[in-house]
């Protein structure tokens, strides 16, 4: 049989009309049936696009001039919003994002769940989708002798040096970086160089508490000194009286993980706090935190919501993490069970069920495959079991021990959804129907989205 001719070569200029997004958010145009994947492309679009790479069954282009623009389509305000790749859909309108989220986590439901029928609600949105993360990591680079901070530039490692601002992070995240920057220059605090591995500063790390504004700084150098600290402290202190910390972390590695294994405070405290509803979190310098806490509240009353809980349940939260959902669910349950494999989430988890007076909480360290089982010989029958895993997903083992358990409901939180799409498959295989998914914009701007989704088990006569 003759092989198929792929319609499109590379470097050719096309004029294409957009018919859809893919999941990243790219523009899908069609030449005779061969789909093209062109970034900021928006449906119903008319552009010129260059073809940069023609592969047997699909290829990418480059946009080149939108020719008939969309309504959707909006004037991205970030000044190097095509030179980041950190947001990708900043030149959408909020309205399709949302609805572009929805569809993503419909079609993995229908393609990969085989699950039609469960219904995907509207995509729970913000009302001003700006300024939410509470957490910044930027590199630290040299230009004609100053420091310069700023993201990489897309699939490189040039840092942006005349980025001034993100305009997804918290304002007080982006004068931190600012302040840092300016004082460690005139101090000669010297950058640190990828290409040789020498100098000093590599990351400024800048944690803030939404609702407190208490801030903790984190510099983290190739040295195990750093110069100057003394003034750096002192400028930082007394012109910013919300830095509550300032830690020191120390990375000598060759490596693109950002903090080191050792970290010390060299000013103030070691965490500070933030409140989600009516509880309170002690964070540190490593802890997991979600980075936008508004949506974490909207997230986390969907999943009390779908947990259904009464005053005698026992639940169990499993990757419970530094116990954020644990400490929500125990407002209500009887009793909550938090495993996380980290144990110094554990330990953070501990201190903040401390912190807000809640005793009907436990937490272990360990691996939730191997601790329920072990929990379910001791006679624990959990009435609900959460789970919120990493991108991956859950393990086979995992989700085997949960469907041992036989809790009467599930509820999945997922910040990938063709890992939660092909783990509902597994419990359905084993008892558990999927009754509804929420998807929940917790990053606006870009193609994440979060979900929660809700199992019931099905009682067989």
């Amino acid at each position: 049989m003759a092989k198929k001719a792929v319609p499109v070569k590379k470097n050719e200029t096309l004029t294409l009309t957009f018919e859809d997004l893919t999941h990243e958010g790219n523009g899908v145009a069609k030449v005779n049936g061969y789909p093209l994947f062109v970034p900021y492309g928006l449906p119903g679009e008319k552009a010129l696009v260059k073809v940069v790479k023609a592969n047997k069954n699909f290829g990418f282009g480059k946009l080149l001039e939108v020719k008939k623009a969309s309504t959707e389509r909006v004037e991205a305000p970030c000044n190097v919003y095509y030179k980041c790749g950190g947001c990708q859909l900043q030149h959408m309108s909020y309205h399709l994002q949302l609805e572009m989220k929805r569809n993503q986590v419909k079609n993995v439901m229908r393609k990969i769940a085989h699950m039609d029928h469960v219904p995907v609600h509207p995509t729970l949105g913000m009302t001003d989708p700006w300024r939410y993360r509470n957490k910044v990591q930027i590199p630290v680079g040299e230009k004609e002798g100053a420091i310069i901070t700023g993201f990489y530039q897309k699939r490189s490692h040039r840092i942006i040096d005349d980025m001034d601002t993100c305009l997804i992070q918290d304002e007080v995240n982006d004068r931190m970086v600012e302040a840092v920057r300016r004082i460690a220059s005139q101090l000669g605090i010297s950058a640190y160089d990828e290409s040789t591995h020498r100098g000093v500063l590599r990351h400024i790390m800048v944690r803030t508490g939404r609702e407190t504004k208490d801030t903790m700084i984190v510099l983290i150098t190739r040295t195990e000194k750093l110069p100057h600290q003394d003034a750096l402290i002192q400028a930082l202190t007394e012109t910013y009286p919300h830095v509550k910390s300032i830690i020191h972390n120390v990375n000598k590695e060759k490596t693109n993980v950002i903090l080191g294994k050792k970290s010390k405070i060299i000013w103030g405290d070691a965490y500070i706090y933030d409140t989600i509803g009516d509880i309170q979190f002690a964070i540190s310098a490593k802890s997991f935190y979600q980075v936008n806490p508004p949506q974490t509240k909207v997230l986390y009353e969907k999943a009390l919501e779908y947990a259904n809980l009464s005053s005698s349940d026992v639940v169990i939260d499993a990757y419970c993490g530094i116990g954020t959902i644990s400490l929500f669910l125990a407002q209500q349950a009887k009793k909550v069970y938090g495993i996380e494999v980290v144990p110094e989430a554990i330990s953070d988890a501990k201190r903040n069920a401390e912190l807000n007076g809640i005793t009907n909480v436990e937490f272990v360290v360990g691996e939730a495959e191997k601790v329920m089982p072990w929990w379910k010989a001791q006679g624990l029958r959990p009435d609900v079991i959460i789970v919120d895993p990493p991108r991956k997903g859950c393990d086979e083992a995992f989700l085997e021990a949960m469907i041992e358990m036989e809790p009467k409901r599930i509820v999945y939180v997922s910040c990938n959804p063709s890992t939660l799409a092909r783990d509902l498959n597994i419990l359905d295989a084993g008892g558990y129907e999927t009754k509804e998914v929420q998807p929940v914009d917790m990053f606006p701007q870009t193609n994440h989205v979060e979900c929660v989704a809700v199992l019931q088990r099905e009682v067989f006569n």
